[in-house]
């Protein structure tokens, strides 16, 4: 008997396609999610965001962001999450996912208030069990 997955809709915004790859395989092995939205863009990705502001249903519930990316940062696309509506924000967990080893970029990760934590690559499954869903607010 498969048990549902976890997610409706996960969100990964990676600019290195062999790391959204390892991460789509990970929450498939784990039944992680139903709908996996993958971006190696971070604009691309608040951009599809801010476009479903009044849709909350196809809003992630969890956003998986790396910090180094081109054009935007995950910092970047952190600042700009920020800025969204009060009520998409407490119901999606964002996690900084990055092979950073700098100190200095994991603090600051982990002071974002709309970050639950940070976790380096690679993905793993028990990264993925150790995430709960919110109780989302009506």
């Amino acid at each position: 008997m498969t048990t549902a997955p976890k997610f409706d809709t996960v969100m990964v915004i990676d600019d290195n396609n062999i790391d959204l790859y390892v991460t789509a395989r990970t929450m498939t092995k784990n039944n992680f999610c139903n709908n996996l939205l993958q971006y190696s863009s971070a604009a691309a990705a608040i951009k599809y965001l801010k476009s479903n502001v009044e849709n909350a249903t196809a809003w992630p519930q969890v956003i998986l962001v790396d910090i180094y990316m081109p054009v935007m940062s995950g910092f970047e696309f952190m600042e700009a999450f920020d800025k969204l509506p009060e009520i998409l924000k407490k119901n999606t967990l964002v996690y900084i996912v990055s092979s950073t080893i700098d100190e200095h970029d994991i603090a600051r990760a982990l002071n974002d208030e709309n970050v639950i934590d940070f976790q380096e690559k690679p993905l793993s499954s028990e990264f993925l069990e150790k995430i709960n869903p919110v109780e989302v607010a009506k």
